[in-house]
């Protein structure tokens, strides 16, 4: 299968697609995109890629389940919300999968682990069996045991650092929103930034939130952060709706592409 991508268009063919979705969009009243999530993930494996799927969504998950009003500002409630919520996440991630004859593995990683070459080396190498085996790896921050002070704090990053450690020839990072603006894209003004080159500095952008109040902890800045490490690495990033995965994942023109850097 050809692997190389260099547009939106191309996406289809590729060998090796790091998708990432964030908490507020399978959560809450957004559980129910699991499941077209998982149709457009499927749909994707069925054509013989390799898919891997960022996401966020434990404490957000576990909240009700806590009794919770909100989400949790102490760091052992959080890791409780976490540890119940990442149960319950991927149930339903693997009982969505179910329908398609996808099994789903769990990988939970924390900064540490990503910046200690041993740890490193052992998830590429656990991750490139569960490809080899056609599993369907799914990964999130390891919350329960994270602290404050070495969060990836959002995992943006850690799907920017996934896609690089398994090489992957294409990030897509889903929002609430359907692509970068030049503002937040409720006022009045914003315009939408289609594509963005390796060396754009995006200097005249101003970055707004992204995702539900209180249950996420990324933002447009965020995304920006990791699309710009996944370039610097030669990986090129789509950023697009929640809700346009399946279009996004067969080449529609949609969303902000930002351009990998040029190979050596």
């Amino acid at each position: 299968m050809p692997s190389e991508v260099t547009s939106r268009a191309d996406i289809p063919t590729a060998h090796r697609i790091v998708v990432k979705v964030g908490s507020s969009s399978v959560s809450g009243p957004n559980v129910g995109q699991i499941a077209p999530l998982v149709d457009a993930l499927a749909a994707a494996h069925g054509r013989g890629s390799d898919v891997i799927l960022v996401s966020s969504g434990a404490i957000a998950t576990g909240i009700p389940y806590l009794k919770l009003d909100g989400r949790p500002t102490d760091l052992a409630t959080q890791q409780a919300a976490a540890a119940v919520g990442q149960n319950v996440l991927i149930f339903r991630y693997q009982e969505s999968l179910d329908r398609y004859g996808i099994v789903a593995g769990q990988i939970l990683l924390t900064a540490g682990d990503m910046e200690n070459s041993t740890h490193r080396s052992n998830a590429q190498r656990a991750m490139e069996r569960l490809l080899g085996l056609r599993i369907l790896p799914i990964v999130n921050e390891n919350d329960t045991v994270a602290t404050q002070e070495i969060r990836f704090g959002d995992n943006d990053r850690l799907a920017a650092m996934v896609s690089v450690l398994v090489h992957a020839d294409v990030l897509v990072l889903l929002s609430d929103i359907d692509a970068l603006y030049t503002r937040p894209p409720g006022e009045p003004g914003a315009v939408k930034i289609a594509e963005v080159g390796y060396d754009d500095d995006l200097g005249g952008v101003t970055f707004g939130d992204i995702g539900a109040a209180g249950v996420g902890t990324g933002g447009a800045g965020t995304k920006v952060a990791a699309a710009k490490l996944a370039a610097a690495a030669g990986i090129p990033v789509l950023l697009a709706a929640t809700g346009s995965v399946s279009e996004a994942l067969t080449g529609a023109d949609l969303g902000t592409w930002f351009h990998p850097a040029p190979s050596a």
